[in-house]
């Protein structure tokens, strides 16, 4: 098979690893003798709602949110759409209608909360004396700053009412099973959507610190409601907490391996290095380069042909005015370092179908990239400094665009190494 085709089928068997219709119905409780009350968010939240309905043995209904054009049609579980990464009034209205349908559960009552990612921004529901500008403006600064998603969801959850374990509260005295696709390295449940039915270990400290950290200007209220004792999440530990279950259903880990073995049924040998890396997206690819190089040249860590398998969640400290996201800059930091090496062909994308805020999951790079770039007049260095991946890639044709894939399990990165120099 050629290169990169090769490298798209890899990306989709780790897309189709983490689809719900395979990975849910193995973790599901049993049926209440009481009532089923489904809620949820995030980009897989309308297809796990579909891969439920499938197969929940008894009577259900509720209410999930996800981002725009990756609802589906589902028969008892209403499917709402709302603004992502940026939350919207749609996504502040769908977490009051989930709150309000919380409230009257009994014991015998059960309630299937399905949260994958994106749900951070999708249940933007502000703290006491907050407004959703003060929530939106912060959001964009911290996805702007370069910031990890461990600490933007912190700084989330201590301006949420919903966020940080607040709904499975919500939920009391009702049984809580939340079925969770991870897309944050680690596999973090107080992470993921920012945990909103997770004990939470952080504090409304270490959200100020991280706001002052990256010189996040913030208004009087949000300040004033961070250093108020209200602000603060349940803790681990919590008896409030004790009966809620948190089950993985999909991870990061999962899709590489789905991936290692398709490359491994092509006669490529796999190694992975890992599902949890973060960093700089620019300098994440620099890294990857040297052991790419290294394989190449010396068969080592692995002798060709091998492809190097990755996942986790880069980061892109935004300074120009171009477009693009983590996996096209990724790629463009690693193209810039192999400057051209023979045999070397890489893909990334987002599993979620969207790299950053663009309309693409990733893009894809060869041996002749650099050169291809020159010939078609784009300065590739100049492209990386303006933060403007996006446009190299899509000047020369090289886009990946999957459309919704209504999954997410990080980023997935593959490099394709055909040969060992002589």
């Amino acid at each position: 098979m050629e290169p990169i085709p090769l490298l798209r089928q890899l990306f989709a068997e780790a897309i189709a690893a983490a689809d719900p219709e395979r990975c849910l119905a193995a973790q599901l409780p049993s049926a209440p003798r009481g009532r089923t009350l489904v809620i949820g968010a995030g980009k897989a939240a309308a297809s796990m709602a579909m891969a439920l309905e499938r197969v929940w043995p008894a009577p259900l209904v509720g209410l999930v949110v996800t981002r725009d054009g990756y609802g589906l049609p589902t028969r008892h579980i209403e499917v709402l759409e709302a603004g992502h990464p940026i939350p919207d009034e749609r996504g502040e209205r769908a977490a009051r209608r989930m709150l309000s349908l919380l409230q009257g559960l009994q014991p015998d009552d059960l309630v299937l909360c399905l949260l994958s990612g994106g749900a951070s921004a999708l249940l933007s529901l502000p703290a006491r004396g907050l407004t959703l500008a003060d929530k939106r403006s912060i959001t964009l600064a911290l996805l702007r700053s370069g910031a990890t998603i461990a600490e933007i969801n912190c700084v989330r959850k201590h301006l949420s009412a919903i966020k940080g374990g607040r709904l499975a509260l919500a939920a009391q005295p009702a049984r809580v099973v939340s079925l969770i696709i991870s897309d944050v390295p680690g596999d973090d449940l107080t992470v993921i959507a920012s945990g909103p039915t997770v004990a939470d270990p952080s504090t409304r400290e270490q959200a100020l610190a991280i706001l002052e950290r990256y010189r996040i200007e913030i208004s009087s209220a949000v300040r004033n409601w961070l250093q108020h004792v209200d602000a603060e999440t349940p803790k681990p530990g919590d008896a409030r907490l004790a009966a809620v279950e948190n089950r993985l259903i999909a991870t990061p880990a999962q899709s590489l391996q789905a991936a290692a073995a398709a490359a491994r049924a092509a006669g490529i040998e796999p190694l992975i290095l890992g599902d949890a890396i973060e960093g700089e997206a620019r300098d994440c690819g620099l890294s990857h380069a040297g052991i790419a190089l290294s394989c190449a040249q010396r068969g080592q860590p692995v002798a060709p042909p091998c492809v190097l398998l990755s996942g986790g969640e880069t980061t892109v400290t935004v300074r120009g005015a171009g477009r693009g996201g983590p996996n096209t800059e990724f790629l463009l930091g690693l193209a810039l370092a192999l400057r051209g090496q023979p045999d070397i062909w890489a893909i990334a994308g987002d599993t979620d179908g969207i790299d950053g805020t663009e309309d693409n999951a990733g893009a894809w790079i060869g041996p002749e990239t650099l050169a291809r770039a020159q010939a078609a007049g784009c300065d590739a260095l100049a492209a990386l400094a303006e933060n403007d991946s996006y446009g190299l890639f899509a000047g020369l044709g090289d886009l990946v665009v999957t459309g919704p894939t209504r999954t997410n399990v990080s980023d997935f990165r593959a490099i394709l190494i055909a040969r060992q120099m002589g």
